[in-house]
């Protein structure tokens, strides 16, 4: 069955169905209706993930394979497609109906690729994967359909605008989703919620022209080290508190770490660039970023994320500010010395 994008959530707090084909080209809503069936699986005790990227040299004789095998570690399991495009060609389209016709216990399929054109959905393969399981077909948001969307998602997040306030962060984030629930979540974290007028959205863009926490990120990953500790210790003396600069910087090496990922796997930095929208005053500091870091060392930092904000929490010991300025550092490629004591 098809099901739109914004009914997914209901649908997941139901028994999952064997097959669910995600396809698109807007990589924010991509990744969100991906990342719901993955909690969701995992909620429902899918533990187990195999993650499986097709591309010229794939066997499709592997996804039979992978759905006959027994589980070594789990009961549940989901099984990740990955497909740059929609057309899976004739021994994928085989196997997908091969596979639909007889899907296996116990076991959830997830289908990524890209936008699905009006004669792949009249295909056999479709058809199969539509009667077998569900299908979310991701639109990007229109310029005059972003203004609503963002009302709804500050609603989700416990704040009320007024209409001033929508229009004035629509324009700024010009059509750019990713951009757009950055500017949502560092709203929220600065007014906590409840009711959000022009004024404070003024306030809160007005703030960023002195020392932007968004720009501390840029200048890190350009790799101007000197800068970037001078912009952290700038917010520091603003009264800027250290949970913000870490969410602004743990935000974007998740983003990093899976533009890495695809980089390594064949893509180019542009094709990488193009796929996640990436503004044009900001493609500089993504190519250095992902020129100087691995998707390794990458996962690296936004686990030194996760040691930070348990310092933030008291539960464990650290300075978060001393630690902050030794992350924003490594971001930008500058050598540390390792800490005694």
């Amino acid at each position: 069955m098809k099901l739109r994008a914004n009914r997914l959530a209901a649908h997941l707090s139901k028994p999952l169905a064997p097959v669910y084909f995600v396809s698109g080209d807007e990589p924010f809503q991509m990744d969100e209706a991906c990342n719901a069936i993955r909690a969701a699986a995992l909620q429902q005790g899918y533990s187990e993930r195999q993650v499986m990227h097709v591309d010229k040299q794939f066997d499709w004789h592997s996804l039979a394979a992978s759905a006959d095998a027994l589980s070594l570690f789990a009961e549940k399991r989901l099984i990740e497609l990955r497909l740059p495009s929609a057309r899976p060609g004739d021994a994928g389209a085989k196997a997908l109906v091969a596979y639909t016709d007889n899907p296996p216990e116990d076991t959830v399929l997830l289908l990524v690729a890209g936008k699905l054109e009006a004669a792949q959905t009249r295909s056999k393969w479709f058809k199969a994967v539509e009667q077998a399981g569900v299908v979310i077909q991701i639109w990007p948001v229109e310029a005059k359909q972003l203004p609503e969307w963002i009302r709804q998602r500050m609603q989700l997040r416990g704040m009320q605008p007024t209409d001033e306030a929508v229009r004035i962060l629509a324009d700024r984030v010009e059509g750019n989703l990713l951009a757009a629930d950055q500017e949502l979540e560092k709203l929220l974290l600065l007014t906590g919620g409840g009711a959000v007028d022009a004024e404070q959205v003024a306030a809160a863009v007005s703030d960023s022209a002195r020392y932007d926490v968004f720009s501390l990120v840029d200048t890190a990953l350009l790799g101007e080290s000197a800068r970037s500790v001078h912009i952290l210790q700038g917010l520091r003396a603003e009264g800027l508190e250290p949970p913000i600069i870490l969410w602004a910087l743990a935000r974007e090496l998740r983003t990093l770490v899976n533009m890495a990922q695809a980089v390594q796997q064949g893509s180019s930095v542009e094709q990488v660039l193009a796929q996640y929208r990436v503004w044009d005053k900001r493609k500089a500091a993504i190519r250095a970023a992902l020129q100087r870091h691995n998707s390794r060392r990458l996962q690296g930092l936004l686990w030194q994320c996760g040691d930070i904000d348990r310092m933030i929490k008291g539960l464990a010991a650290g300075k978060p500010w001393d630690e902050l300025i030794q992350l924003v550092l490594k971001m930008a490629g500058t050598p540390l010395f390792r800490r005694t004591g």
